[in-house]
């Protein structure tokens, strides 16, 4: 068994297992039943798991494509770590459940991985630059001015006759809905 802490702040973390299991029993295990029943789930040991970012792939089914390219391309996965284990990676048969950090739902627990699952790997995704450049257009030099005017939405109807008015007709008409209503 594989203990792996995972933090509820995580993000930009894609974790990799292998599935030992027969193609056939692959869907039974990573689908989450009606009842609540989720066999992936137990094996991993996780308190919550969002089945919305659990991702099963059957290897045969990439194709030409490597699994490291699926991942790099999919996933944005890079760093030392998956460079070093790109062989491993490309040589995995049968199915992968692939689970990105969002996948824990933001809660921090601990995993204990168990069998039919196999730990690969936990890779960094590409963080993307964010280095804004400050904007030099005219037209966000000053202030906002602030409004001028009333907060009070009746303020800005006008006159206090034409308040009143307002007011009495709306009880004539909540009069005569309750009397149609109740009465």
């Amino acid at each position: 068994m594989t203990k792996m802490d995972i933090k509820g702040t995580e993000t930009g973390v894609t974790r990799l297992f292998h599935l030992d299991l027969p193609p056939e029993a692959v869907d039974r295990f990573t689908t989450q039943a009606g009842t609540g029943e989720w066999p992936l789930s137990y094996a991993l040991g996780a308190d919550k798991l969002r089945p919305s970012f659990v991702e099963t792939v059957a290897i045969k089914d990439l194709g030409q494509m490597r699994l490291s390219d699926y991942l790099a391309e999919a996933h944005g996965v890079t760093g030392k770590d998956f460079t070093r284990l790109r062989t491993q990676i490309d040589g995995l048969k049968g199915h992968v459940v692939i689970l990105p950090s969002q996948a824990f739902g933001n809660t921090s627990q601990t995993l204990t991985v168990a069998s039919p699952l196999r730990w690969i790997g936990t890779f960094s995704e590409v963080e993307p630059e964010t280095e804004a450049q400050p904007i030099r257009s005219q037209s966000v030099k000053g202030a906002v001015p602030r409004g001028e005017g009333p907060e009070d939405p009746l303020a800005k109807v006008g006159s206090p006759l034409l308040r009143a008015i307002l007011i009495v007709i709306g009880a004539a008409l909540l009069g005569v809905l309750f009397y149609v209503l109740f009465g």
